[in-house]
């Protein structure tokens, strides 16, 4: 590398090296003019004087003798000042090969130290931006966990109401079991005043009765209707299924149960659902109810 190719860092050139030179040629000038004059004072012509005595034919006095004034010393001029030494020549700097790697690797080191600070700003302004977005996240989080806990609680009180609800329509349905149980046991009571069934007896009615014959096939028909199974012909043979069912004195079905399966998980299935949507079946010829019977279901019947 060449000191002429970092001209960038040379040091300047020295100013007034115009003014200087003429200053030196001004005080060379002066002084040989000095030098001039002070030789050529020295050279003037000196005049000589002579008496000479002059005789004339009339008397005639002579004028006074002249007497030569002897000139004056010239007054001597002040020795001009000595002139300044003429500058030096200024030499062209001529850079070292380390000097300039030594620049060279300063400016180097200076923009990598910019850029390090450039890249800190930019680290220090990404941290900044990201812990206003954690906070903000957070802030977020918060306010969904207050609205789902909020939430949470509507539902819980709301669940709390269904329940008191359905608890208390349950223990309405209980009370009014309750009470068809103790009239039918009043039923039962004034029955026995003159009823004639054995000790073992569990009936209401003063004399033992049976249901008339078409009574069981009517409650069977009216089940049926309320059966809903579809493809009963893919069914091989005809499986019964028995059902017990118990009702109340006035008619209403208390329970159902399935004492006999048919073999078919789906129609016995079937059977019970169909009990339990009749609800109620109607009273014998005679008025009366059974409170406790079977019926048998068959798919093809």
């Amino acid at each position: 590398m060449h000191a002429a190719d970092r001209q960038e860092f040379a040091p300047p050139a020295p100013a007034g090296r115009l003014r200087a030179f003429g200053l030196s040629l001004l005080a060379h000038v002066l002084l040989l003019s000095a030098l001039s004059w002070g030789v050529t004072w020295k050279n003037e012509p000196v005049s000589l004087t002579a008496d000479v005595e002059l005789w004339s034919a009339l008397p005639q006095e002579a004028a006074p003798k002249l007497v030569e004034v002897p000139p004056e010393a010239p007054t001597p001029l002040p020795e001009p000042a000595p002139a300044p030494p003429p500058p030096a020549p200024v030499q062209p700097v001529v850079q070292d090969a380390d000097i300039v790697m030594a620049k060279e690797k300063l400016r180097r080191k200076l923009e990598k130290q910019l850029a390090l600070e450039k890249q800190e700003r930019a680290k220090l302004k990404a941290e900044k931006v990201e812990k206003a977005e954690k906070a903000d996240k957070l802030k977020r989080d918060k306010l969904a966990k207050e609205k789902a806990a909020l939430e949470a609680k509507k539902k819980a009180a709301l669940q709390a109401k269904r329940n008191e609800a359905l608890k208390a329509q349950q223990e309405k349905l209980e009370n009014q079991k309750i009470e068809l149980q103790r009239e039918a046991n009043l039923k039962r009571i004034a029955g026995m005043a003159g009823a004639t069934g054995s000790a073992a007896s569990q009936g209401s009615a003063q004399k033992s009765s049976g249901p008339s014959a078409s009574y069981s096939g009517r409650l069977a028909a009216l089940f049926k209707k309320n059966i809903n199974f579809s493809s009963p012909e893919t069914l091989s043979g005809n499986p019964k299924a028995t059902v017990e069912v118990r009702v109340s004195a006035s008619g209403l079905i208390l329970s159902s149960r399935l004492i006999s399966s048919s073999g078919v998980p789906a129609w016995d299935n079937a059977v019970l659902r169909a009990v339990e949507k009749t609800e109620r079946i109607p009273a014998d010829e005679n008025g009366n109810y059974v409170s406790v019977f079977p019926v048998n279901f068959g798919p093809k019947d």
